[in-house]
């Protein structure tokens, strides 16, 4: 997919430039600069990539390891790069980025705080006549629409969020708000 190229491209030429210069940053300095220019691109857009085959965001999933190693200060064979990304920077991996974006964007549509061509995609399963009383209106479901196309069709917005959020555990689905998770600031 050419939008990851490009970001893949830039991210690289960015992080090179910035672990030149780290030897004079301190920790707080780096992490500003990594998400300046790494991983607002990377957040950036993500939803179009739902629904894409693994290849392509292991790509941007080793560009999100590489800036923690820039961030941290450590090389490329350390251990504990899991524990740093999620305990100590409080970074989600790619693929949980993505999911947690569908999930909030199909949350606010709900709430009608989101465009009305999006609110149009979400629509719960109680609302439809014809599936009040199967057990998914009660379980608060939404309406995944038919596609054909196993590859295109999956990744529209109107079939791909309703199925990450009817995948969601029932007591989080439930929820009327969503906690916010801390920003990479």
């Amino acid at each position: 997919m050419k939008h990851v190229g490009t970001i893949s491209s830039s991210c690289l030429y960015w992080l090179h430039q910035i672990r030149r210069i780290r030897r004079s940053l301190d920790a707080e300095s780096a992490k500003t600069l990594v998400h300046a220019f790494i991983t607002s691109r990377i957040d950036g857009c993500n939803t179009v990539l739902a629904g894409l085959p693994r290849t392509i965001t292991d790509r941007l999933q080793r560009l999100l390891n590489a800036a923690a190693r820039v961030v941290s200060n450590t090389g490329k064979f350390d251990r504990g790069l899991t524990h740093l990304l999620h305990s100590e920077l409080y970074w989600l991996d790619v693929l949980q980025q993505i999911l947690h974006k569908l999930e909030v964007t199909v949350h606010q549509c709900l709430q009608g705080r989101a465009p009305q061509y999006l609110m149009n995609c979400c629509h719960p399963t109680s609302d439809v006549a014809s599936r009040q009383r199967l057990r998914s209106s009660s379980r608060h479901h939404l309406v995944v629409p038919r596609h054909r196309r196993s590859t295109l069709g999956r990744r529209t917005f109107s079939v791909a969020s309703p199925m990450a959020c009817n995948a969601l555990p029932d007591d989080l689905r439930d929820r009327r708000s969503v906690p916010t998770i801390s920003g990479r600031g």
